[in-house]
């Protein structure tokens, strides 16, 4: 989770990511940084995804991710928690780098009237360039959409 500045307050936003594929597959965004914000994401992650029981979802221990309700909804699907050791800044090292090209890219010199201005900023990069047109080293110079279309067959 992470926070954008605006004129008006913060709006915090919320991602789950693929590690396979590099691509934000749940996200959501709030004036709160509360259970409800990352219970949209994993969510809209579920959703998008509908995961088979045993898929591993790795978070820090933040305590909106150790939840009840957290630990509810991903039981309720068969998904298994995983976190980091405290403190361990390596632990969320795709999610960290994900949130600092977020704030490089479309949000460094940004100045947001409201925080429905930086929600369709935010919107944007994520659905049309990140996951889109953003190309990743890790996955041979190709975005995650693209990534994801040439290895379907290891997603299904």
């Amino acid at each position: 989770m992470t926070f954008v500045r605006t004129r008006a307050s913060w709006l915090y936003l919320a991602i789950l990511l693929d590690l396979y594929s590099r691509r934000i597959v749940g996200w959501a965004m709030g004036d709160r940084p509360n259970e409800a914000l990352t219970l949209g994401a994993l969510n809209m992650a579920l959703e998008h995804r509908a995961p088979k029981p045993g898929l591993i979802h790795h978070t820090d221990q933040g305590g909106i991710y150790r939840s009840q309700g957290y630990r509810d909804r991903m039981a309720s699907v068969g998904i298994l928690p995983s976190m980091g050791s405290k403190g361990s800044a390596y632990d969320n090292a795709v999610a960290e780098s994900f949130f600092s090209n977020l704030k490089n890219e479309p949000i460094h010199h940004a100045d947001f009237p409201s925080r429905e201005s930086a929600r369709a900023a935010i919107f944007s990069y994520i659905e049309l360039f990140y996951n889109r047109r953003r190309i990743h080293q890790t996955l041979g110079y190709v975005s995650p959409v693209a990534f994801e279309e040439a290895n379907c067959e290891v997603l299904n």
